[in-house]
């Protein structure tokens, strides 16, 4: 159909834009772990996801010969390596967002450029016809929907430190 060329090309900027800024968003962390020799309220999970993410899809889009797809996990998978790296150089214990009622340690503008990046590459497997982008960004989706929820449900106002003992 035509246009439909120009549409790929620009959702797959979309993809690699969004994508990127996500990546982005552990420089704060990476930031804040260097400045403070801590991890504290900063959780690996995501980092760790992440880059298991990246080098999946990085192989994914060898086989399949998709340059955005490679460019962007490519990226990722060196900022994801970076970030656990440090992270683990730093780390003790970590604290919970439900047992702690609090959102701290959970990142905003990860949140919302995980939303964007995991809804922009469902679009580009979509308009590709693509299962094998589609699908594994859904979840991304969903758990950026229920980090919403979390921080709805513990706003930062709300935070305060957890007390094992009941007040």
């Amino acid at each position: 159909a035509p246009g439909s060329g120009m549409v790929l090309s620009v959702l797959a900027g979309v993809c690699l834009a969004a994508t990127l800024a996500m990546f982005a968003t552990g420089l704060s962390d990476l930031r804040q772990m260097l400045a403070t020799k801590s991890v504290e309220n900063i959780q690996f999970l995501p980092f760790l996801t992440t880059d298991a993410n990246n080098l999946s899809w990085l192989g994914y889009g060898c086989l399949k010969g998709d340059g955005t797809v490679i460019t962007v996990n490519a990226i990722g998978a060196t900022l994801q390596t970076l970030y656990i790296l440090v992270y683990l150089y730093y780390s003790p214990a970590k604290a919970k967002v439900i047992r702690s009622k609090s959102t701290r340690c959970l990142s905003f503008p990860l949140t919302v450029t995980t939303l964007v990046a995991s809804s922009s590459w469902t679009l580009y497997g979509l308009q590709l016809h693509d299962p094998y982008i589609t699908v594994p960004n859904v979840p991304g989706i969903v758990t950026s929907l229920v980090r919403f929820w979390l921080f709805q449900r513990y706003r930062p106002e709300q935070d305060k430190p957890y007390s094992p003992l009941p007040t």
